[in-house]
C-alpha cells in the first residue's frame, strides 16, 4: 500500500511537470482566453496515470504469456510493441478528447501538442519498460545465483556423502578377510579382533553422518584399530604417536587416519625381517602420518583411491593441502587439522 501511494505521489509530480513543460513549449494561454491552466494539469495527470499504470498492467501480463527465461527474445519485442502501442492510444485518444470538449485549437497548434504529448509519451514509456524489464532481469538474475548456490551446495553435500560411503564397504570387506584367517589360526586372537572391531564400528555408527571430527576421537578410534593391526601381524608393525595434547581439540574428516594407516599396510611389505614402523604426530596446525618405505613385491589390488578420497574430503572445508612426500627410505601424508568455528 505504502508503495502504491508512493507511486501515485511520482505520477502525479511527473503529470504536473509534463503540462508545465508543453505549456513553455507551446504557449495557449495568452491565444485563448477560453483556455483553462488547471484542465490541461488534469489531462496530463491523467494521462501521465494511464500510460504508466497500463504499461504495469502490460508487465504484468507478459509475465503470465512469455518467460524471461526461456523467450526473452520475444518477450521484449512484445512487450515494447504493445507498451508504445498502448501509450500511443492512450495519449492521442484523450488529447483529441480534450481538443473537442474542452479547448478547441487549431490544427498546427493541435497537431504539434499532440506530437510532443506522444513523443514525450513514448519516451516515458521506454524509461517504464527499461526499469521493469531491468528489474525483472536482476530479478532473474538473483533468482539464479541462489537457485545455483543451492544446487552447488546440494550437490557437494551430495559428493561429501558418497566419498564418506565408499569408506564403510571397503573397511568391512578387508577386515572381514582377516577374521576368516584368524578363525581358523588362532581363536583367542579372533575373539580379541571381534572385540576391537566392535568398537571401531561403534566409532563408524556413532559418526555415520558427522562431516568432521576431533582429533582425540579420531585417535582413540584408530587405537582400536591399530590394535587390529597388531593382532594380525603381531611385532612386526609399531604404532608410535606423539600427538599435541593442545591439538586434540582440532578437526579432521572422520576416518581419515584409518585410510592411511590402511594404505600403509596395503602397499609395504611386513615381516620379521622387514617390521614396519608407522609415526603419527602433529608439526605446527598439521597431522603427519609417515612410514618407513619397503614396497611390495606383489602389490594387492587396489583402486588408488584413498589418498584422493582424502584430498576430495578436505576439498570441502578448506583450501590447505593435503601433502603427500615420497623419499627412497619414506612416505609421509600430512593432513590440516581444523580450527573450530
Amino acid at each position: 500500500m505504502k508503495k502504491r501511494k508512493i507511486r501515485f505521489l511520482y505520477m502525479f509530480l511527473l503529470g504536473v511537470g509534463i503540462s508545465f513543460f508543453l505549456q513553455m513549449l507551446i504557449p495557449l494561454g495568452a491565444d485563448y482566453p477560453g483556455h483553462n491552466r488547471f484542465y490541461d494539469i488534469g489531462l496530463s495527470v491523467f494521462i501521465t496515470f494511464l500510460v504508466w499504470e497500463g504499461n504495469l498492467r502490460i508487465d504484468s501480463r507478459m509475465n503470465k504469456w512469455f518467460s524471461w527465461v526461456d523467450q526473452p527474445g520475444r518477450r521484449l519485442f512484445v512487450h515494447l510493441l504493445l507498451g508504445i502501442t498502448f501509450s500511443v492510444l492512450a495519449i492521442y485518444l484523450p488529447c483529441l478528447l480534450y481538443n473537442y470538449f474542452i479547448c478547441k485549437m487549431p490544427s498546427a497548434q493541435k497537431d504539434m501538442l499532440i506530437t510532443v504529448s506522444v513523443t514525450i509519451g513514448v519516451l516515458v514509456t521506454l524509461i517504464i519498460c527499461s526499469i521493469e524489464i531491468g528489474s525483472q532481469f536482476f530479478m532473474q538474475w538473483k533468482q539464479s545465483l541462489v537457485e545455483i548456490e543451492k544446487y552447488k551446495t546440494e550437490s557437494l553435500q551430495a559428493q561429501l556423502q558418497n566419498l564418506k560411503n565408499q569408506i564403510n564397504p571397503h573397511f568391512l570387506f578387508n577386515n572381514l578377510s582377516v577374521l576368516s584367517s584368524l578363525v581358523y589360526k588362532d581363536q583367542d586372537k579372533a575373539v580379541d579382533f571381534i572385540n576391537q572391531l566392535s568398537k571401531v564400528y561403534r566409532y563408524l555408527l556413532d559418526n555415520r553422518n558427522s562431516e568432521l571430527v576431533r582429533l582425540e576421537e579420531e585417535l582413540s578410534f584408530i587405537q582400536s584399530y591399530t590394535s587390529l593391526l597388531q593382532i594380525r601381524f603381531a611385532d612386526n608393525i609399531r604404532f608410535v604417536m606423539e600427538v599435541g595434547e593442545a591439538l586434540t581439540k582440532r578437526l579432521i574428516p572422520p576416518l581419515s587416519l584409518q585410510i592411511l594407516v590402511e594404505n600403509v599396510t596395503k602397499h609395504n611389505e611386513i615381516s620379521t625381517e622387514q617390521p614396519l614402523t608407522v609415526h603419527i604426530k602433529t608439526i605446527g596446525d598439521v597431522l603427519e602420518i609417515s612410514n618407513n618405505l619397503q614396497l611390495r613385491i606383489n602389490k594387492e589390488p587396489s583402486s588408488n583411491t584413498g589418498l584422493q578420497n582424502i584430498k576430495d574430503r578436505y576439498h570441502f572445508f578448506t583450501d590447505k593441502p593435503v601433502e603427500v612426500i615420497q623419499t627412497k627410505d619414506q612416505f609421509v601424508v600430512r593432513i590440516p587439522l581444523l580450527e573450530i568455528r
